[in-house]
């Protein structure tokens, strides 16, 4: 069973930034962290979990983004250290959520494609 766990969470500014990181260990379906597609999402207060960004396996040539996060986010992966990166530049109070990492077997934006989860890491955007 793969382990996600998720850090870097914390209060900043609008106009601020932050880096979250997620480490990784054991596997999931059978795969190890390099040949899994790691995801970062997010639920905000009442409403549902979305897609944020996306990371293709191994070489990590294929990335994905929300519209609402392109060009502020970069989703980035150090297969040697299992672990996945969010560095997250510009923030809005809309980017207020909980963040959560996840793995699974596409590059794809769909949350039910992911089949191992993090526990999430809060991200509050205020002044």
């Amino acid at each position: 069973q793969e382990q996600l766990a998720e850090s870097g969470g914390g209060l900043v500014q609008p106009g601020g930034s932050l880096r979250l990181s997620c480490a990784a260990s054991g596997r999931s379906s059978g795969r190890t962290f390099g040949f899994s597609t790691m995801g970062w999402f997010r639920q905000a207060p009442g409403k549902e979990r979305e897609f944020v960004a996306a990371i293709g396996a191994w070489s990590s040539s294929t990335t994905l983004y929300a519209d609402s996060v392109k060009g502020r986010f970069t989703i980035s992966r150090d297969n040697a250290r299992n672990t996945l990166y969010l560095q997250m530049n510009n923030l809005k109070a809309e980017d207020t959520a909980v963040y959560y990492c996840a793995s699974g077997p596409l590059t794809v934006t769909t949350a039910s494609t992911y089949d191992a989860w993090g526990q999430g890491t809060q991200v509050t955007v205020s002044s």
